[in-house]
């Protein structure tokens, strides 16, 4: 024997299951949670596929249209029956936001794509159709709970891009101690509003501030008309 290794007919190897954006946004997925979302680039994931990178532009036509993708499908992961509230709209809003926002913070990567990578498929159209739903029941116009709904998705996704990036940098708490220290150390007489606002400027925990945070944009949004449109 020579040693060399005989030869696998093509028709003898297992056929590849087709391509088509469900497959290649699985395989997304995949790659984001073992290897995270800097790896997921088309070449990555052809590799995965056993195929070449131009076959993947056939069904997603860049990498910002593949972490959108990638995000809407992370969405179906959203609770959107809002159980953890009492039945009062806005408790229920609230758990939908909420929920949304966890998920957000298990891929902090992704969370700061979402800033600008706005995704478009079914399960985003179901977040926003739910929200919209949720905060009409306010009775506030038309109007203002539709631009609200802008308001509250980049609020939460701004949050969870700065709380989950936090959780997961090793140098966060010592960058956070030392904006403590920085603002604990100002001089009275040069800062008088950060001396007066002191420790509640640092003050509250970090779910304090999210329920804080949402009946703040709430009550804006109900509370505040639209500027006037002519027509």
């Amino acid at each position: 024997m020579n040693g060399r290794k005989e030869p696998v007919s093509r028709r003898e190897r297992p056929a590849k299951p087709a391509l088509s954006r469900r497959l290649i946004v699985d395989a997304a997925l995949r790659i984001l949670r073992a290897e995270g979302l800097e790896k997921l680039t088309m070449r990555r994931l052809a590799q995965e596929l056993d195929t070449g990178p131009a076959s993947l532009y056939v069904y997603v036509a860049n990498t910002a249209e593949l972490h959108a993708a990638v995000l809407d499908a992370l969405l179906g992961e959203v609770d959107l029956s809002g159980r953890d509230g009492d039945g009062d709209w806005r408790d229920l809003l609230r758990s939908v936001i909420t929920s949304y926002t966890l998920v957000l913070f298990e891929h902090p990567q992704l969370a700061r794509s979402a800033l600008v990578a706005r995704p478009s498929g079914e399960n985003y159209l179901r977040l926003v159709e739910r929200i919209l739903d949720l905060l009409a029941r306010s009775g506030a116009p038309r109007a203002q709970v539709a631009w609200g709904v802008d308001k509250l998705l980049q609020d939460a996704t701004a949050t969870a891009a700065e709380q989950s990036t936090h959780e997961h940098d090793p140098t966060a708490e010592d960058d956070w101690n030392t904006t403590v220290h920085a603002l604990h150390a100002v001089d009275e007489t040069t800062h008088p509003a950060i001396t007066a606002h002191m420790p509640d400027l640092i003050g509250g925990t970090v779910q304090d501030r999210l329920r804080w945070s949402f009946d703040v944009l709430v009550n804006g949004i109900t509370g505040t008309a639209v500027p006037h449109r002519a027509d």
